[in-house]
């Protein structure tokens, strides 16, 4: 007996992995298939509370987890790009995101789970187009889903049918505390409050001894689901251990919406239940309460939102009088926007990537804003300047190309998503190479002001118009970058042709010069070396230029028009 037992506990537990493997599928595929659209859900965000509440539930209802929503947030929050009573709205959203898994659970599709994995199968693999692919993936993953379920349910039916079983879940309907830290306690070990709600469901469809009424019922359920919603909250307290002061303040509201939600609904859990059963469908008892469970998940999630929005400035208020403090400044070195906890996330991962960029492109910009004071100034400060920048640019560049590459080795890229980020990983190379050719310019005029050289007014004139005109050429191709801006770029492809045309014309200015005695001889190899390291410059803005007519840029990628 004891042996079965164990033997149906361990099919219970395969079921369940098979459930998870299957919801991660079809989140996978929801994701790719819905991918482009999603980065239009941050635009939401505005100082209304109940778009982001909007914002959370849709984008979880997509990622299938309100923890990874979570973790999103909470990255947002952390590199500066979302303040704390947007985050906390959009994490209330996701709270009731969340429940869409349970209501799809509670349709019962087990007889038709098979069918779907054949269908998903064929989509998948036969037919090569991507957005058929891509659904066919998450038709895949959603057949996969129930036919975990039956697994779970054909191993459950004897664990139910066993009188130990019904003694234990004898203790949770008479002490709802036990069920509260029992139902936190699975979902903290699963990472996810869906996955728990599911064998909740399948556990209370299965008939107790007497054969006829369930092995749990309603009001055993519901302490258990309570502190379900409790233990989805550990995830992002997890990710949120090494971030910011508003990071860590937003996985604690996460948690306290969900813990102070379910202390007040242990008071009234029959008043509850009256609500749950009056908006449920009628029938027996094993039939009707896996959407029992269901209805009550999500109306527990609505209802707790509902009370806590119009108190938000309150919730606020609580977090930041909880962990107070403020967030030391990163250093200039240190990425600000890459969160490795997001990877899975493609769009979003690709928005912080490209906020990074933007940092980079930007100093790269002062770079050669200070590469020329420091020649034509003869400006110390203004070359030990370039040096610092461009350590700091190659620090910056290697862990955004890495992040870059992290994100291209995720399944969950749409085909445009990974051409998107190899473009953006030969664009990274682009800017650091400004970088590169400012610290060229910087190393001569180091040589320059060393020695004392001394250019003519004609040299000096022409060098600064170089300089004034791939200033120009640096600002629209970043410009052009970060708005997708077509024309722009086609205007920075003419300003090479000008810039290449301009390098020709300096060179025989120079030897003319050289011929009338007008510039000394050892000062023609700097001459000519500042001016090509100018116009590789150049190079590099027709380079970035190519990459957005060729679709690569940072508008695509944004998530919002402007900073919250």
């Amino acid at each position: 007996m004891e042996f079965n037992i164990l033997k149906d506990i361990i099919i219970s537990l395969g079921g369940l992995a098979i459930f998870i493997y299957g919801m991660n599928l079809m989140s996978d595929g929801l994701q790719k298939t819905a991918g482009e659209k999603m980065k239009k859900l941050l635009a939401l965000l505005t100082q209304n509370p109940l778009l982001g509440v909007l914002m959370g539930t849709l984008t979880t209802a997509v990622l299938q987890s309100s923890s990874a929503t979570t973790i999103m947030v909470i990255g947002f929050v952390g590199a500066g790009l979302m303040n704390l009573p947007q985050a906390i709205s959009v994490v209330l959203g996701a709270n009731i995101g969340t429940t869409i898994t349970a209501q799809i659970v509670a349709f019962k599709l087990g007889n038709y789970a098979w069918v779907l994995v054949l269908a998903g199968f064929i989509l998948y693999y036969f037919l090569k187009k991507e957005a058929v692919m891509n659904f066919g993936q998450a038709i895949f993953g959603f057949g996969l889903l129930f036919v975990g379920m039956n697994t779970m349910s054909e191993a459950m039916e004897s664990i139910a049918a066993s009188v130990q079983t019904a003694e234990l879940l004898a203790h949770i309907n008479q002490i709802p505390v036990l069920g509260v830290l029992i139902g936190t306690l699975f979902a903290a070990v699963l990472q996810s409050s869906s996955a728990t709600i599911a064998v909740l469901q399948n556990l209370a469809s299965q008939a107790g001894p007497d054969g006829v009424t369930s092995v749990i019922g309603l009001a055993g359920a519901i302490p258990l689901l309570l502190g379900a919603n409790i233990g989805t909250t550990i995830s992002a307290a997890l990710a949120s251990k090494k971030a910011s002061v508003n990071a860590k303040r937003t996985a604690a509201a996460h948690f306290i919406f969900n813990a102070v939600g379910t202390v007040l609904f242990l008071f009234f859990i029959p008043e509850f239940m009256k609500l749950i059963q009056a908006i449920s469908p009628d029938g027996a008892e094993v039939d009707i309460l896996s959407r029992e469970i269901a209805n009550a998940h999500m109306c527990f999630n609505i209802i707790n939102t509902l009370i806590f929005l119009p108190f938000l400035w309150l919730l606020v208020k609580a977090v930041i009088k909880l962990i107070p403090g403020n967030d030391c400044e990163r250093h200039i070195s240190e990425p600000l926007y890459l969160d490795y906890n997001i990877i899975e996330q493609p769009v979003f991962a690709i928005h912080m990537a490209t906020k990074e960029l933007s940092r980079i492109a930007n100093l790269t910009s002062q770079m050669l804003t200070n590469a020329k004071k420091a020649f034509l100034g003869n400006d110390k400060e203004a070359v030990h300047a370039v040096f610092e920048t461009e350590n700091i640019v190659n620090k910056l560049q290697d862990e955004t190309v890495k992040y870059l590459a992290t994100i291209f080795a995720t399944d969950t890229l749409t085909e445009h998503q990974g051409a998107m980020v190899s473009g953006l990983i030969h664009t990274a190379s682009d800017i650091e190479h400004i970088g590169d050719h400012c610290n060229n310019i910087a190393e001569f005029s180091n040589e320059k002001i060393k020695y004392g050289y001394e250019f003519s007014d004609s040299a000096c004139a022409e060098i600064y118009e170089c300089f004034d005109h791939v200033a120009r050429m640096v600002r629209d191709s970043i410009k052009a970058l970060e708005n997708g801006d077509i024309l722009l770029a086609k205007d920075v492809l003419i300003q090479e042709e000008q810039m290449n045309r301009m390098e020709e014309r300096l060179k025989k200015e120079h030897i003319k010069r050289l011929y009338e005695k007008v510039c000394s001889p050892e000062f023609t190899v700097m001459y000519t070396d500042i001016i090509h390291n100018i116009e590789k410059i150049g190079d590099c803005c027709q380079n970035v230029a190519e990459a957005v007519l060729n679709d690569v840029n940072f508008k695509e990628s944004n998530l919002q028009s402007k900073e919250l």
